[in-house]
């Protein structure tokens, strides 16, 4: 898929939508000085290109009962495809994990993953995710304060293609 290029308005407007995926295209519109129909082309466009992927709705995981979240690095018995393949695949089916990066450094992979608690918690690490096969070691870091929280990215550092 090619990307497209972004003119000031466009990143206006993934900024908009990023803030609120709910904004209807006229709101969008007198953000950036655009008709509706000239809005609701450029996102479809944007849609298109893969740039946005996906509107969602995005819930305090404490105030749904989900109240330990945690930061965990796995690392892997051997390195191989058919090794990480099993591992990922294995990940994708854990509705616990929320993220799942393949790293650099002394792990292999870290993971952010929810709970309701700290017992919880632990069942899920001794009792699904260490038994993973080809899983060596795992460390975590349980959350203490969330500090900051944002889906949003950094658009005021990407510079328009064209004018």
């Amino acid at each position: 898929m090619i990307t497209p290029d972004l003119d000031r308005i466009d990143i206006q407007i993934l900024e908009a939508l990023q803030h609120d995926g709910r904004a209807t295209n006229q709101a969008l519109g007198e953000r950036v000085h655009l008709s509706a129909s000239q809005v609701s082309r450029r996102v479809q466009r944007l849609e298109e290109a893969g740039l946005i992927d996906r509107c969602v709705t995005l819930l305090r995981a404490n105030r749904v009962g989900l109240t330990v979240t945690a930061f965990t690095r796995v690392t892997l018995e051997r390195h191989g495809e058919s090794q990480n393949d099993a591992f990922d695949r294995a990940v994708r089916l854990m509705p616990e994990v929320l993220e799942c990066y393949s790293v650099t450094g002394p792990y292999d992979y870290q993971l952010r993953i929810v709970s309701a608690d700290l017992e919880s918690f632990a069942q899920f690490m001794m009792h699904r995710l260490m038994r993973l096969p080809g899983v060596r070691g795992v460390e975590s870091s349980v959350v203490l304060q969330e500090i900051k929280r944002t889906t949003e990215l950094p658009l005021s550092h990407v510079h328009p293609t064209h004018a």
